[in-house]
């Protein structure tokens, strides 16, 4: 008999709010993080718009910025999130915790890149005849900073969290694009099912908010260009949608063995059931246009689970604000669980968070399910014949609810689908 997994704490750093709660009132009012793009001069691309983090530095969550002031912005944000779901789950509170069954399990982006330095050394040693490559050696060793590069590394937050909280136990970050930070939770459930840990921290952070990051989508066409406009630019399921917004941001959960966590009597957010993941092994710039590996991931979870699609009763979609994304996991979310079943995109208001983005949904499954609340699809106006499900328009919607499905659908083809629920003893 498998180990039941349940969630004992959550964190995050977020365009919409530096906390749960905040991130959580935000989303049940319709609002917008995203803005003009102030982390770097976007004035020169065609995309000049994200959803950045606000009002925030690592000092707020008590440590010294000394001390991480050349950590990346990720790992930053990883931090910030990891010590408010630790500090919620009181696990370092529990003396006879084991650090070796304690772990981290997180779907990270890169790091940080220093852009003015990197082309400061090309050009320094540009010559007619091409690149000096000597001095390029002899430039790169005495300008660069072996700890800001270093920290470009996936690993690293992985790391920092391992030493911050002694968790002595299984680390890993697995870099699946868009899922990544879902595929890290159901791999994390994996290693407590089979008993080879009993506390994870996992989740994801990242920021792409950089010039080779919004390059590489607008070369893409990925990305929207409604930069007259910002809070309307992502609008998923829209007919008149025009690409996604580019967000950032960090988000943890603690997962936990029940019975372990019954014995510390800790708070229990909700309980992970289900857990789905295929490739659609097809195109690397493209879904499969019948959405089989979406199809397959979730009826995985819910198979996973030990459910029927009958008990999904909202569906947290990937819901990109791309044309072909949001036509091809509609028909999916159509053909496993019919067109009854609510389905919303968070990413209307936070922007795509990348890496991070699949555990920050789950996380507001969790809270739908707590409150009864299903958060609402903003800057849907324009119906799309080829998307016809229930998307909770612009306003969020109060359904009670014990089940949810969140789905995460990486670039490159990976899928994840987490079913998650009301712990019921």
């Amino acid at each position: 008999m498998r180990r039941r997994v349940v969630v004992t704490g959550i964190g995050c750093i977020n365009p919409l709010g530096n906390d749960i709660e905040t991130m959580w009132s935000a989303l049940k009012e319709s609002k917008s993080g995203v803005g003009l793009t102030t982390v770097f001069d976007a004035s020169r691309f065609p995309t000049k718009i994200s959803a950045e983090i606000k009002d925030w530095d690592i000092t707020k969550s008590g440590e010294d910025g000394k001390v991480w002031g050349e950590r990346a912005r990720h790992t930053r944000f990883a931090a910030g999130a990891a010590k408010q779901a630790v500090a919620m789950s009181g696990i370092l509170d529990d003396k006879s915790l084991d650090p070796t069954r304690f772990g981290v399990y997180l779907g990270a982006g890169e790091g940080s890149q220093d852009f003015i330095a990197f082309s400061r050394l090309l050009t320094s040693a540009l010559s007619p005849e091409g690149v000096d490559l000597t001095k390029f050696m002899r430039v790169g060793l005495e300008t660069l900073s072996p700890t800001q590069e270093i920290e470009q590394e996936p690993s690293m937050p992985t790391s920092h969290l391992a030493a911050m909280f002694n968790a002595q136990g299984p680390n890993a970050n697995c870099l699946t694009a868009c899922a990544a930070s879902s595929q890290a939770m159901g791999e994390a459930t994996e290693l407590i099912r089979r008993g080879d840990a009993d506390v994870m921290i996992s989740g994801g952070a990242h920021s792409m908010i950089h010039p080779f990051g919004v390059t590489g989508f607008n070369l893409l066409t990925a990305l929207s260009t409604s930069n007259d406009d910002p809070t309307k630019a992502s609008r998923p399921f829209d007919r008149l949608r025009d690409g996604f917004v580019l967000g950032e941001g960090g988000a943890i959960v603690i997962l936990e063995e029940l019975e372990h966590a019954k014995r510390r009597g800790a708070p229990i957010v909700g309980e992970i059931l289900g857990y789905g993941t295929t490739a659609d092994a097809y195109r690397i710039t493209d879904i499969h246009p019948e959405g089989r590996g979406a199809i397959a991931c979730m009826t995985m979870a819910i198979n996973d689970a030990g459910l029927t699609p009958a008990d999904i009763q909202y569906v947290n979609a990937h819901g990109t604000s791309t044309a072909v994304n949001d036509r091809v996991e509609s028909y999916a979310c159509k053909t496993v669980l019919g067109k009854e079943t609510p389905v919303s995109s968070t990413k209307s208001m936070m922007g795509h968070l990348i890496a991070a983005a699949g555990v920050t949904e789950a996380i507001v499954c969790l809270l739908a399910i707590r409150d009864g609340v299903l958060p609402p699809t903003i800057n849907y106006e324009n119906p799309d014949p080829d998307c016809d499900l229930d998307y909770i328009p612009n306003v969020a919607r109060e359904k009670k609810l014990d089940v949810a499905l969140s789905n995460s659908f990486g670039f490159g083809g990976q899928n994840i689908s987490l079913v998650v629920g009301r712990f019921k003893g």
